[in-house]
Parts: C-alpha cells; sequence; structure tokens
C-alpha cells in the first residue's frame, strides 16, 4: 500500500482490517507485520518561507531534499537527525516523517533542542481514518502544540504522519572541535560537565573511549568561535592535553560510525551524565560511544544480550536499536501508572491496534 496523498492515505487507513507496518524509508528497521504502509509516495516541500525560518514538507519527502533546500539558503536542521542507514545495515533513503515519527536529534540537541522542539505542527491520519491537522505553520502559531509534540517519539503508533511543519536555524559561518586526552570515562564526563556549564556555547560534547579522547564542538562567527576556543583550551588544560582537529567528527559521532559493519547487538542508553562511566563499565560491551555530555551512551553488544538485565535497576532507560526484537522488546518497560497512560492514548488515537503493534513488545 502506497498511497500518493493524504486523501488516498485516509481512504486506505479506513479501509484497514489488520495491523500494518508504517514505513517511510525504510532505514531504521521498523519491526513489525508483512503488510506495510508505505508513505513514500506522500513527498515534496509544499511551503519554505527562508525569511520566517520555517518549512513545511510531506512526511516522505527525503531528509536530504530537505537539507539541499534549506542549505542553498544558508540554513540547517539544528536538531542534526542521524542516518541510521550505517548502523542499521539498511538501505533506503531517510525521510522527515520518519526523523519526527522517531524524535531522531543528534550531538546539537544538548545546545539546540530535540526534533520535537522544532515541530510547529503536524497533519497525520489517525487509526480511524480521520485526517487530524494540529498546531501551525508559523513559529507564533502553537495551537494544539502539547499534542503536536507527542506525536514526535510515538514511532507512528498514534497515527501516520502525512506533514510536519518545522522552524529551522541559520547554518553557523564556522565550526571547530577540541579534543581532550582522558585517562576514562569519569575524566572524560567531568571535563564534558565543565565545557557545558560554561557560557561558552558547547554544541556538541562526545567521549571515544577507543581514543582516549573528549570531544567539544564550537560554533559560531570565526571571531566568536576562536575567543570561546582559546577560553576552553585553558578550561579543559587540568584533564589532559587540548588540540584542535582540522577534521569534522560529528558526522561520524551522529552517525555512531565506529559500529559500522561490526557484528553485534546496538544498545541506546539514556542515563543521567553522572552515572554513565559506572553505568557503562556495567555493560562490558565490545564498544562504547557517548554522547550528551554522557547522557547518552551507545553500546555494542554481543548477539542476544540481556543488556537491561545486565544494568539492573537505574535512572534512565535502555533501546534496543539493532537486535532480535522479538527477544527482547525495542523499549524499556514502563512502570505501570505510565504504561496504562500510553495504552490508554493509543486506545484514543488507534482503537484497532492498526499501528506498528511490533514496537510495542
Amino acid at each position: 500500500m502506497r498511497p500518493q496523498t493524504e486523501a488516498e492515505l485516509a481512504q486506505i487507513v479506513a479501509g484497514l482490517t489488520a495491523p500494518v507496518r508504517i514505513r517511510g524509508g525504510g532505514t531504521r528497521g521498523v519491526p513489525g507485520p508483512e503488510a506495510e504502509l508505505d508513505i513514500s509516495g506522500l513527498s515534496g516541500i509544499t511551503l519554505y518561507e527562508p525569511g520566517a525560518l520555517t518549512l513545511v514538507a510531506k512526511a516522505g519527502t527525503p531528509v536530504a531534499e530537505i537539507e539541499a533546500a534549506l542549505a542553498a539558503e544558508g540554513q540547517r536542521l539544528a536538531f542534526e537527525p542521524m542516518d541510521h542507514r550505517g548502523l542499521m545495515g539498511t538501505e533506503g533513503t531517510p525521510t522527515i516523517g520518519g526523523v519526527v515519527a522517531g524524535n531522531i536529534s543528534g550531538p546539537r540537541r544538548i545546545q539546540a533542542g530535540a526534533a520535537r522542539d522544532f515541530l510547529l505542527g503536524v497533519r497525520y491520519v489517525d487509526g480511524m481514518g480521520q485526517v487530524i491537522s494540529n498546531g501551525g505553520r508559523v513559529m507564533k502559531n502553537v495551537t494544539g502544540y502539547d499534542l503536536v509534540k507527542l506525536m514526535a517519539g510515538s514511532w507512528g503508533t498514534l497515527g501516520v504522519l502525512s506533514e510536519v511543519s518545522l522552524k529551522v536555524l541559520p547554518k553557523a559561518e564556522t565550526q571547530t572541535t577540541l579534543a581532550i586526552s582522558v585517562p576514562d570515562a569519569g575524566s572524560a564526563v567531568r571535563a564534558l560537565s565543565v565545557g557545558l556549564g560554561s557560557p561558552y556555547e558547547v554544541t556538541g560534547a562526545a567521549y571515544d573511549p577507543a581514543s582516549g579522547q573528549a570531544l567539544v564542538r564550537i560554533e559560531g562567527f570565526e571571531a566568536s568561535v576562536a575567543y570561546r576556543a582559546e577560553a576552553l583550551s585553558r578550561l579543559f588544560a587540568p584533564f589532559g592535553k587540548v588540540a584542535r582537529l582540522e577534521d569534522d567528527p560529528w558526522p561520524g559521532i551522529r552517525d555512531v560510525a565506529p559500529f559500522h559493519g561490526r557484528e553485534g547487538d546496538v544498545w541506546r542508553i539514556s542515563v543521567k551524565p553522572g552515572d554513565a562511566p559506572e553505568l557503562a563499565a556495567r555493560c562490558k560491551a565490545e564498544a562504547l560511544q557517548f554522547d550528551w555530555g554522557g547522557g547518552l551512551i551507545w553500546a555494542l553488544m554481543p548477539t542476544g544480550t540481556d543488556l537491561r538485565a545486565r544494568l539492573g535497576e537505574f535512572a534512565g532507560h535502555a533501546t534496543l536499536i539493532r537486535g532480535d526484537r522479538t527477544q527482547h522488546a525495542m523499549f524499556q518497560p514502563e512502570p505501570a501508572p505510565l504504561a496504562a497512560l500510553s495504552r490508554g492514548l493509543r486506545q484514543q488515537f488507534d482503537p484497532k491496534g492498526l499501528f506498528n503493534p511490533g514496537l510495542m513488545g
């Protein structure tokens, strides 16, 4: 099923009698029924006003098409969505609907915010085949704002997105990355915390245990970047040798490039940065990568590992990004009160249980 218009999408959903798996570009490996609802036919930028910093696109629009249009005007998606293809071993084309549905946000989230923070409005089809419009197309119109945010990160379980409205931002004039040589994860997180707590507007804070380097990104006007880089270098000096990188490591950090082409399961752990070193040690992982100042840990684990059992209770959650999701649920099991609330929301939005049931464990 591959609708070409929103009306056709609504008609298809209204006639469904069995669950379906929603597919955009097919890059994120969403589990579920064999029956597939492919929304890639709903494609195209329908409104772009660079002066108003707003863009509206159909949900199946390739992210690359949107980024090219923005780049031509010196603008960008500030939340820096990752490309899952290398990590998942998938092909296809990432779509903006998939990015919004998964709330896919990259290293700049610590400074700019997540995908949902840039979402101004949505159009979607609910489980009864009704077309719902919520929010607006400009930043001043925030009608139904909470519902707009609810759709971001719902992974298609509440409705099938047909159109999204986004706030965009100007692209930075320049950037630089500082690399601090550190002996361990604890030192790395402490150094990154110093950078994030400084007034120097850090837009990336990561740690690569394999290289022993904590990485900090600064963006903006050239003179400002130079000044802040010098100031941060002095702040970081007590932690280890500080150097400036010539290459840009952030696309690789965003896409977890060190795990590409490697066997094993991939887990994504959200945690308080201060807890990250101890929690990472508990993983006993084959490889690790830290982002968001330690608030995000990527772990490459032996195939079939029950990482949640290995970690035990902690303040955060572990998501299985790549692995057998019939053996281990993709998402961290919710506490009973929150699980009941989630079921109630899905019942209201999708009473027949049609959308992406494979994500519910």
